[in-house]
């Protein structure tokens, strides 16, 4: 059976504090909290895909917080953003080509008939669950937006 993202947080976690990595360490406990807070507020034992839902945000927090700091002058702080994106991504799936993106649109809207920018939601609809963590879907939604009109 293969290892789940959150059995591969936790190996990861106690590799972590055998190397004395707590920059690493942090990061890692951060995910988990973000993990166990869910569970714990919605009752429900979280899924891989549910914790990719979780790295997506906290990449898109980082990657804001990386943007005002540097805007800011607040290199230390951008600086440790920066740490925390790299370990998170270690988690996430391997990202998609623009090729695997535009193949997986058009075959998303043939699937659900998509002629105007009125079926962009259901376009939408068929590809998050499947480009979750794969894609930033600030561009998907845009390059949909684009082939509709």
């Amino acid at each position: 059976m293969a290892e789940t993202l959150k059995q591969r947080l936790k190996a990861d976690m106690i590799a972590a504090m055998k190397s004395k990595d707590k920059a690493r360490l942090g990061t890692i406990r951060l995910i988990n909290s973000a993990i166990k807070q869910r569970e714990v507020d919605e009752r429900i034992e979280l899924t891989d895909d549910d914790v990719l839902v979780i790295l997506d945000k906290m990449l898109k927090q980082r990657k804001e917080s990386i943007r005002q700091y540097t805007e800011h002058g607040r290199d230390e702080l951008a600086d440790q953003e920066k740490f925390e994106v790299t370990v998170i991504k270690e988690f996430m799936p391997e990202g998609l080509s623009d090729d695997e993106i535009n193949q997986m649109i058009k075959a998303a809207m043939l699937e659900t008939g998509a002629e105007s920018i009125r079926d962009m939601g259901k376009v939408m609809g068929i590809l998050k669950p499947q480009m979750q963590g794969r894609a930033d879907m600030a561009i998907v939604s845009g390059l949909i937006k684009a082939q509709l009109t």
